[in-house]
């Protein structure tokens, strides 16, 4: 789930992943458990255990995985107090997800494609993959020669809480992943209380500037979820509008629909930092939410472009900052 540089050659491999995907426990503390290694005060199952995938693979799990490759799920790795062995990356390990790295400080990076190669290089005893598409071509049976492959499905690629409670069943931590949940849905029923009270029905949108272009999150994936779903806030018509027509976490919105955006207030992911020309066009300072200052900007170091416990925790705290006085 963090932006990076300035450029669409060095940025395009994050918008692939983010924009095909359809898919905090903020105080999570830092594992000291050495690198790659389940923390020894999580309870674990001493002997293997055999799940079936999204796939339909019967895998075998050890009983305590001391070497996990887990890309781009290590929001949820870390919710549980589990530290990979390496953590996804882009653009040769210069980019990651920034958010989670007072936990995952010093973990090796790994490109985001999981080279064969470089998967072995890590010589892990567990392999979890986020999608199918991450295993076609007959990948699958060339990871599984080097560790048991478990590969999540659609159901869990578009709801983060099922997401979590799959990764608990793998690491039998059922009950630590409930119990994460269970400290989210607390949290966010009290920010949805606050916030509602500060602003009523008025609309929020949260956009992504990058490389000159505008997204806009959908209504119900990635951080559209979290306002829209779990705050309660009111999404504009043109969200509803164009979450209807796609289903990616984040879809470009032309001038013409930025022009019918009529947000009071918008959270702004933008990765183009300072000098940014779409935010002097004339469309964008017609909205309302610019013209009243009621604009929270992030750079791409924050979680707004990510899902899981972690990086929704985050972002409800940046919620009630903004729109809470």
């Amino acid at each position: 789930m963090k932006p990076f540089m300035n450029k669409s050659i060095i940025f395009s491999a994050l918008l692939l992943l983010i924009l095909a995907a359809c898919g905090d426990n903020q105080d999570t503390e830092s594992n000291d458990a050495p690198e790659g290694e389940v923390n020894s005060e999580n309870e674990v199952d001493t002997e293997t255990r055999t799940l079936t995938d999204a796939l339909g693979n019967e895998v075998t799990i050890p009983a305590e995985p001391m070497r996990v490759i887990a890309s781009y799920l290590e929001d949820y790795l870390v919710a549980l107090g589990i530290k990979p062995v390496a953590q996804w990356s882009v653009r040769d390990g210069a980019d990651i997800q920034d958010y989670l790295q007072d936990s995952l400080e010093g973990v090796p990076t790994i490109p985001s494609e999981l080279p064969y190669e470089a998967v072995m290089e890590f010589e892990p005893d567990l392999i979890i993959m986020d999608s199918a598409t991450m295993v076609e071509d007959n990948k699958y049976e060339q990871y599984k020669k080097i560790a048991p492959t478990y590969v999540m499905g659609t159901e869990e690629n578009t709801d983060w809480r099922t997401e979590l409670k799959t990764i608990g069943e793998i690491f039998a931590m059922e009950d630590q992943a409930e119990q994460v949940l269970a400290d989210y849905e607390v949290k966010a029923e009290d920010a949805k209380e606050q916030i509602q009270s500060a602003i009523g029905d008025e609309s929020v949108a949260a956009l992504w500037l990058f490389a000159d272009t505008f997204y806009i999150v959908s209504e119900n994936l990635s951080s559209g979820d979290l306002l829209y779903n779990d705050l309660g806030l009111t999404a504009p018509s043109v969200v509803e509008e164009i979450s209807t027509a796609s289903s990616s976490n984040w879809s470009e919105i032309s001038l013409e629909k930025l022009a019918e955006l009529e947000a009071e207030h918008i959270f702004l992911v933008n990765s183009q930092g300072d000098g940014a020309t779409m935010l002097e066009d004339p469309i964008w300072q017609n909205i309302p939410a610019v013209q009243n200052g009621n604009v929270y900007e992030y750079d791409q170091s924050s979680s707004w472009l990510y899902t899981g416990p972690i990086a929704n925790s985050q972002m409800i705290d940046d919620a009630l900052e903004s729109l809470v006085e």
